[in-house]
C-alpha cells in the first residue's frame, strides 16, 4: 500500500476553500483505494503554514502512476497551481 500525502498553502486566504473543492475532484479518479481532502485545523503550535491536505492510498506504484496520468489530474493542476503558494508531496510504502 502506498500512502500519498500532499500539503498545500494558498497565496490568498480567500482561495483556500476553492483549492480544497478543486482538489476534491481528484477523488473521481478511479485508481485510489481511499481518497480525501481536508482543511488544516491549524492548531499545531509549531506550524500553521499548510491550508489543505490531500490524503490517498494506492494499491501499488502502478495505481499511483495511473492516477497521476489521468486527465482529471492534469485539469486539477491547471486550476490549483495559480492559487497555491506551496505544495509538498510525500509518498511512502505502508506495511499496514
Amino acid at each position: 500500500m502506498i500512502r500519498h500525502i500532499v500539503f498545500f498553502s494558498a497565496k490568498n486566504e480567500e482561495d483556500i476553500q476553492r483549492i480544497a473543492e478543486d482538489l476534491n475532484g481528484l477523488g473521481r479518479i478511479p485508481h485510489s483505494e481511499f481518497f480525501e481532502v481536508g482543511l488544516n485545523r491549524k492548531v499545531d503550535q509549531l506550524g500553521t503554514e499548510v491550508d489543505v491536505v490531500v490524503y490517498a492510498e494506492f494499491r501499488d506504484e502502478a495505481a499511483l502512476h495511473a492516477y497521476k496520468a489521468h486527465p482529471i489530474y492534469s485539469e486539477t493542476i491547471t486550476k490549483v497551481r495559480p492559487l497555491r503558494e506551496m505544495r509538498i508531496a510525500a509518498d511512502f510504502v505502508s506495511k499496514v
